[in-house]
This record gives C-alpha cells, sequence and structure tokens, in this order.
C-alpha cells in the first residue's frame, strides 16, 4: 500500500471539530497531524514529512516553508494570504489555495454583533454591572445609540458585506459602500472619501495588500464624523492604530469594534484594550465549527487532489 499523504493541520480544534476531520480524513486516505498553533516544537517535528500544510493564523515563513522540503501545498482555511509568504512558496514550487466564502456568514454575524456592542457599549456597561454598578450615569446615557437611522458604510464588498448590507437595509439602517469598480445594487456607491465624511459607522472589508495598509490614517479619521463608530474584522493593518488610539482619546470616534490588530496576538497592556469605548475580540470572526467544517471540507478535497493530480480549487499561487 502507497503511503499516505501526510496533512499538517496547524490548529487546535475543539474536540468535535477534530473527531469529525479526522473521521474524514482516515476515510480519504489521508495521514493527518494536528499541532496548535503556538507549539514551535510541534511543528518544527512534524514540517519535514509534511506534504500538505492547512493553515489559519500563525504565519507561514519562508524559514518555515524551507523547513518543509516535501511540501507541495499551502491550504488557507479562510480568505486572506497575508500571513503566507508567497513569493518564497512559489520559488519552492509549492501552491498556494485560499477557501472564499466558507466564512462569510459567521464574519459577518460577528461584525453585526460588534456595530451593536460598541453602539450600546456593551463591554463598558458589563464591566461596570460586573463591579457591582447597576446605574447607567448620565454621560454614558448619552454615548449609547441604535442602529436604525444610521448610516453604515461598507469599505469593500465582497462575501462578507453582500451577506451584512442587507440585514443592516432590514434593521433600518442606510448602506453605503466603497468599492475600486462600483457594482450595480441597491447600495449607493460612494468614494472613499465620501464614505467616511457621510457614514455613522464606517466597517472594513478589504484584503491586507500594500495598497490597503494603513487605508485608515490621521487623515482618514479627520474626515470622519465625529461621533462615528469603526468596525474591523478584515486585517489589522488597514488601521493606523496609533491614529486611531488619538482619534478615540480626542472624541472624534464614538466607539471601536475590533476582532483583528496590527500585531496579534495582541498583547494584554496594548492601549486600546484600556478603553472604555472599544468592544475588542481575538480575531475569531471566523471562528464558528459551521465556519470550520465548510473550510475543511474545501482543504480535504484539495488534499485528496494534490494526491490524485486533480486540478486545485480556489489557487492563489
Amino acid at each position: 500500500m502507497a503511503e499516505r499523504l501526510r496533512v499538517l493541520f496547524h490548529f487546535e480544534p475543539g474536540a468535535e471539530v477534530r473527531a469529525w476531520v479526522e473521521a474524514q480524513a482516515a476515510q480519504r486516505g489521508l495521514q493527518l497531524h494536528c499541532c496548535a498553533e503556538g507549539d514551535e516544537a510541534g511543528l518544527r517535528a512534524l514540517l519535514p514529512e509534511t506534504e500538505v500544510w492547512w493553515h489559519v493564523l500563525q504565519p507561514v515563513t519562508p524559514a518555515l516553508l524551507a523547513a518543509a522540503p516535501r511540501l507541495r501545498l499551502v491550504q488557507k482555511l479562510g480568505v486572506g494570504v497575508n500571513t503566507i509568504a508567497l513569493e518564497a512558496a512559489r520559488a519552492a514550487g509549492v501552491a498556494v489555495c485560499n477557501a472564499p466564502g466558507t466564512n462569510a456568514r459567521a464574519v459577518a454575524e460577528l461584525t453585526l454583533m460588534l456595530m451593536l456592542a460598541a453602539l450600546r457599549r456593551a463591554a463598558q456597561l458589563q464591566a461596570r454591572l460586573r463591579a457591582g454598578h447597576w446605574a447607567v450615569p448620565g454621560p454614558v446615557q448619552e454615548q449609547l445609540g441604535e442602529l436604525g437611522g444610521r448610516t453604515v458604510g461598507l469599505v469593500g464588498f465582497g462575501a462578507v458585506p453582500a451577506l451584512l448590507a442587507p440585514w443592516l437595509a432590514a434593521m433600518g439602517a442606510r448602506v453605503v459602500h466603497h468599492t475600486r469598480t462600483p457594482r450595480p445594487g441597491p447600495f449607493e456607491h460612494l468614494p472613499l472619501e465620501a464614505l467616511l465624511e457621510r457614514s455613522d459607522i464606517v466597517s472594513l472589508h478589504l484584503p491586507l495588500t500594500p495598497q490597503t495598509e494603513g487605508l485608515l490614517d490621521e487623515r482618514a479619521f479627520a474626515r470622519m464624523k465625529p461621533g462615528a463608530v469603526l468596525v474591523n474584522t478584515a486585517r489589522g493593518g488597514l488601521v493606523d492604530e496609533a491614529a486611531l488610539l488619538r482619534a478615540l482619546h480626542s472624541g472624534r470616534l464614538r466607539a471601536a469594534g475590533l476582532d483583528v490588530y496590527a500585531t496579534e496576538p495582541l498583547p494584554a497592556d496594548h492601549p486600546l484594550l484600556a478603553l472604555e469605548q472599544v468592544v475588542a475580540t481575538p480575531h475569531t470572526a471566523w471562528m464558528t465549527p459551521e465556519t470550520l467544517q465548510r473550510c475543511l471540507a474545501v482543504a480535504l478535497d484539495n488534499a485528496c487532489a494534490v494526491r490524485d493530480g486533480w486540478g486545485l480549487a480556489h489557487r492563489v499561487v
């Protein structure tokens, strides 16, 4: 019997997802090894024999690619491939694929949650309640707000905002969007500057590229409406965090809902976490068992494609 294809799942899933994917891999004749992100010794031990690498968030660097001489595919479990050294993969003859659309619903739902939590100061009120404060002081009351009647600007209009936009409209929000190329549809397209000036909530839905890095900088925050809210479930590098902190401290921004950061993992002493008007989650917008199973279904198919010589789905490199 031929040796089974060796697959590295570089993540620590919950027990149910792990049991499901291990059963699926066994049925397809794949040799699956799970390694938690952050387990550097375990990763280094597995890489020399790894042929397919299922990647989540911990960067796939040129040095790690060099440590995997048998590697044939890096499969992103999600969409963004900015955490993969694409040129090094190309030079080594390693294919890179992603799984577009598989996490769209989960990200859209958490984006909506962050909008509502930021408007209603959920983190601040929960902290007060846990500290024994029931009454909400007047200055805090005045910072609360409803989504209905506000203008939400979606920067980018891929799978996530395409799901999110009709939900927002159904809740009574006015939805505008910005893309490089206008798309037909019911939601008004605006230049980025106009979107920033008109939106009560600005929500980011772009990949991180040299062109989009630091897109929301000091000048962009100065254009935003006083009292606006920023939500980012895309990539932390889209935002100049020092400028964001100044906008929050000055009151230019009412609040922010953040799932992604320029540096990840986010240090516990990061100044964003000290602000009451910031609702923060640890890059988990995509993280549901449903999303993982959709991603892993693509990953399983592509692993079999590598073994059997089929064409790869959603190839990036």
